[in-house]
């Protein structure tokens, strides 16, 4: 399975079976982590066997059968929510193509003591569920890519492929506030713009960082410069 088939794959999943990961899994993903880590400045940490994050009351009725999950944490800063988002659907993307499901959870969870490490000026921006799902998740409405970009007919083919799989990017409630602008030629590169909308619920920092990683594996991180 490549990145694009992932892609259009991955659903967010809250019903696991409850399967403990197996040995060659937990290597492949505690290596992604530890490189994904260090490039994106985080301190994400696999969590297994633990159910009790996923059964307080903030999770009831929600998610069933989660006993593997990431906590990602990372220095406080005024990016790290983006660096959240776009390092942390690289690893969700990398379990779908092991076979794996997920679901990024911003509040449905509870903190059990003694399950990850915090170090000095640290925080936890999220929970993202993994393991075995009952199902393979559902498709969810999407905006067009009318909406939330610039694309016409003479924007460049792979600019609208682009936000064509950012709009499969997972977003807090489906909310897609992010949008995508193709801003012409620079010394000979493309230039792509992409903002964030304004929501209520919040999450639209960390939400762009998951549809800017997406927009890269659509048109071709080498096509275009990021403005």
């Amino acid at each position: 399975m490549d990145l694009i088939e992932a892609i259009k794959l991955r659903h967010s999943v809250r019903a696991y079976k409850g399967l403990p990961l197996t040995d060659d899994i937990v290597k492949a993903l505690e290596e992604k982590i530890s490189d994904l880590n260090r490039e994106g400045r985080l301190h994400m940490q696999l969590i297994l066997n633990e159910p009790k994050a996923f059964q307080g009351v903030f999770a009831y009725g929600k998610f069933h059968g989660v006993n593997n999950y990431i906590v990602v944490a990372g220095r406080k800063a005024d990016d790290l929510d983006e660096r959240v988002g776009y390092f942390g659907e690289q690893l969700v993307l990398f379990a779908q193509t092991l076979g794996l499901n997920t679901c990024w959870v911003g509040l449905s969870y509870t903190k059990v003591a003694n399950t990850y490490v915090l170090d000095d000026g640290e925080k936890i921006a999220c929970y993202i569920a993994i393991g075995y799902g009952e199902t393979q998740g559902v498709k969810h409405k999407i905006k067009s890519v009318e909406e939330v970009s610039n694309a016409n007919d003479i924007t460049p083919s792979w600019f609208r492929k682009g936000v064509e799989a950012a709009l499969l990017a997972p977003t807090a409630v489906n909310q897609q506030k992010f949008s995508f602008e193709y801003n012409g030629m620079k010394d000979g590169r493309h230039q792509v713009r992409a903002k964030k909308g304004f929501s209520i619920i919040g999450y639209t920092h960390m939400d762009l960082g998951i549809a800017k990683y997406h927009f890269e594996i659509g048109a071709g991180k080498d096509n275009f410069d990021w403005i």
